[in-house]
């Protein structure tokens, strides 16, 4: 094995151990947790690494990014997850690869979500990302639309052609009342996801937790956690 291949070996096998233990201290099975490698500013290399390590999620939140590299690791056996702000004229090309996209955070977004869906016969996961910082009608810091507006914007999610509502996500916020308290971030994700479920059985997917808080998050209950630094080493900065 290369140098590479032995620290991403050895990283994702410390993230596997958190999580197992996390799910161990919460009193849950191992498979209800699904790991999500963020390889956003990671070469496809890295990529192909983490297929053969038994990576079968990873997330981008750059489409100009994401784009060529899913295109060359296209034969892999791999489910992309768009997690970034998603702009409507990127629409069409996160369609053309990403199997689900956690961020759907405004009416016009599915709407063109929708649209390049059927234009490309795909059926599209969707994650209404949560902006646990926002006020009754405002949009987070980081993309999401306040608690209040969940509901409403699932079921025009539902109701769309070539979209799936498959859940909630969340990032815990930096500011407003759960600042520092990730634990009761997650917590209320998981409240808005009972409530979600009422109308959507299927749509059971919560998205929460990062290299530093997965275990709050699988605590709380989340399905998947999107990890990224500890699983890939701390990114170069930019500029």
């Amino acid at each position: 094995m290369t140098d590479r291949e032995d620290e991403l070996a050895a990283n994702l096998a410390k993230v596997r151990e958190r999580i197992a233990a996390a799910c161990s201290a919460a009193g849950r099975a191992r498979e209800d947790v699904t790991l999500i490698v963020v390889t956003k500013t990671y070469p496809a290399s890295d990529v192909r690494i983490l297929s053969e390590l038994g990576v079968r999620h990873v997330a981008e939140n750059k489409d100009q990014d994401a784009a060529p590299k899913a295109t060359e690791c296209s034969g892999l056996p791999l489910s992309w997850h768009f997690v970034g702000q998603l702009q409507t004229n990127k629409v069409r090309s996160v369609v053309g690869y990403a199997d689900v996209v956690q961020s759907v955070d405004r009416a016009r977004l599915v709407t063109a979500l929708s649209k390049e869906a059927v234009r490309a016969g795909r059926e599209v996961g969707c994650l209404v990302q949560v902006a646990l910082d926002a006020g009754a009608s405002e949009r987070g810091e980081r993309g999401g639309v306040a608690p209040g507006g969940v509901a409403e914007l699932a079921d025009l999610i539902a109701g769309s052609p070539g979209l799936r509502i498959d859940g909630l996500m969340t990032v815990a916020p930096l500011t407003g009342e759960y600042a520092g308290r990730q634990r009761a971030a997650f917590g209320r994700l998981m409240d808005l996801s009972t409530d979600l479920r009422r109308a959507h059985p299927a749509a059971n997917m919560v998205s929460a937790g990062m290299s530093a808080d997965l275990e709050e998050a699988v605590a709380a209950g989340a399905t998947h956690v999107r990890v990224g630094t500890a699983v890939l080493g701390v990114r170069p900065r930019l500029g």
